[in-house]
């Protein structure tokens, strides 16, 4: 996986939106405005998501390439170094899951709003 695998990814989910809120170098995708996925452009070999907790330390210790989130809650956010021992699927698949929190997070009337688009 690259940096423009994950941003087309990323972007093909709905109500996703992309943005740099840190600096010129941290890609953030939003979903409604909530972050569920953030990477480094420059230096692309990991990229953080929400995770539900219980998951995230099952993942953690099956996986050396899953750690708990750089400069992120450790109870819900993971790094994951997508090309490293990891399932070629699975850094996507933890993508979706994090993209999934974040929408069952939000109000009723976003979700629907979601259907819609």
């Amino acid at each position: 996986m690259n940096i423009e695998d994950l941003r087309n990814y990323c972007l093909a989910k709905k109500g996703v939106t992309e943005h740099f809120p840190f600096d010129d170098k941290v890609l953030v995708f939003k979903v409604l405005n909530k972050m569920f996925v953030l990477a480094n452009i420059e230096n692309f070999d990991r990229l953080n998501a929400k995770c539900n907790p219980e998951r995230a330390i099952e993942l953690r210790e099956m996986y050396q390439a899953i750690e708990p989130g750089y400069h992120m809650s450790k109870i819900h956010w993971n790094t994951v170094f997508v090309n490293r021992d990891l399932p070629q699927k699975l850094p996507l698949e933890l993508i979706d899951h994090s993209y999934d929190l974040i929408v069952e997070s939000l109000p009723k009337t976003l979700r629907q709003t979601l259907e819609t688009k």
